[in-house]
């Protein structure tokens, strides 16, 4: 499953992250890594973007982002 995938008000941990090159050094710096407890806080009507809380603070990823992290 995918962070896209998750519904709001659900807490969920990071599997994997997929991606390449600078893309998945981007989503790292923001704080998502493999381990780490995601808080999915809300999703725009359309799906894009999703809030997320991690590690203490809020963060808005896209949908694209969003579908290259596996969580479980």
């Amino acid at each position: 499953m995918t962070l896209r995938e998750v519904k709001c008000g659900v807490t969920v941990t990071v599997k994997k992250l997929s991606g390449e090159g600078p893309v998945k050094r981007r989503i790292m710096d923001m704080g998502i890594t493999k381990g780490v407890s995601v808080y999915v806080r809300k999703v725009a009507p359309l799906g894009d973007p999703v809030e997320v809380t991690v590690r203490g603070y809020e963060l808005s990823l896209r949908k694209a982002d969003a579908e290259m992290v596996e969580v479980e």
